[in-house]
């Protein structure tokens, strides 16, 4: 079997997973009203309390030139602290969940968030780390030319990817960010990139349902035109919306799912409930093996 006949595979065992267990779907939602409600406490204050006029200043050529103010990155900073700290609380729930259904133990919301709260140290240990990388990376791609950028892109991806599995460490083995990271690194190179292949192939798929919504969006203005009535349309379009929320829930449920399981295999060598040992083990193949 291949590398993305495999992920696929995967993706649909993570998928039986979640339908035996739907209310695992709450997880990302509160995570997304949270995420909303921290960008508006951010949002409004910023957009009331500041001066616009005073964001500028001319320069010699006559143009107003803007400048970032003393308390620009004390401000983001937090914001990415809080926000990174909230999505990180919520995965942790719903990769305690999954990790506990996969020993076949009580699975609740309550359960999972329970975990969450316990770990509430590593949590904003490791949202402060976050934070920090995301800040200086920003602070560095402002400055930085075309050239830098790209850099500093790479640069972040390459973050992205030693980081991948810092959430469930952090849930089952109740270490620091550093040691975390140190142990994410660690499993990835066990995986061989099988997780990652997975994730795109799990974002390939709700990317072409993503494209099926928008076909029938494009047919619902096209029946608007034709019977000279907006509702066709309107009613198409608040189902868009819906459905695509709807994607966005079960892709993000789905990659934690497969996430909790690809770290339970590569840490300890069981195959979670739910999922075939055969496909594990081949996903897991060493380098070079054949």
């Amino acid at each position: 079997m291949g590398k993305f006949a495999r992920s696929w595979e995967l993706t649909k065992q993570s998928g039986r997973v979640l339908m035996s267990d739907k209310q695992l779907l709450l997880l990302p939602v509160l995570s997304s009203i949270a995420c909303i409600l921290v960008l508006i406490s951010f949002a409004i204050p910023f957009a009331v309390s500041i001066d616009w006029s005073s964001l500028g200043h001319h320069a010699a050529n006559g143009h107003r030139e803007f400048r970032l103010q003393p308390w620009y990155y004390p401000v983001l900073f937090l914001y990415y602290f809080v926000n990174f700290f909230v999505i990180t609380f919520f995965n942790s729930a719903l990769i305690a969940c999954a990790i506990r259904k996969f020993g076949g133990e009580s699975a609740t919301l309550s359960d999972g968030l329970g975990v969450a709260f316990s770990r509430l140290p590593q949590i904003a240990a490791w949202a402060a780390v976050a934070a920090t990388v995301g800040m200086v990376l920003k602070a560095v791609q402002e400055r930085a030319g075309f050239v830098g950028k790209i850099v500093i892109g790479l640069i972040g991806m390459a973050w992205t990817i030693a980081t991948f599995f810092v959430v469930p460490v952090l849930v089952v083995e109740k270490v620091g960010p550093i040691d975390a990271v140190k142990r994410s690194v660690e499993i990835l190179k066990k995986t061989w990139g099988e997780t990652l292949i997975s994730n795109v192939g799990i974002g390939a798929v709700m990317t072409l349902l993503a494209f099926a919504g928008i076909a029938m969006l494009i047919a619902g203005g096209i029946a608007s035109a034709a019977l000279q009535s907006p509702w066709p349309f309107v009613i198409i379009a608040v189902l868009f919306i819906v459905y695509f929320l709807a994607l966005s829930l079960i892709s993000t449920t789905l990659k934690g799912i497969l996430l909790a399981a690809t770290y339970q295999y590569a840490a300890t060598g069981e195959v979670p409930s739910g999922f075939d040992g055969d496909t594990l083990r081949s996903a897991f193949r060493l380098k070079g093996e054949k």
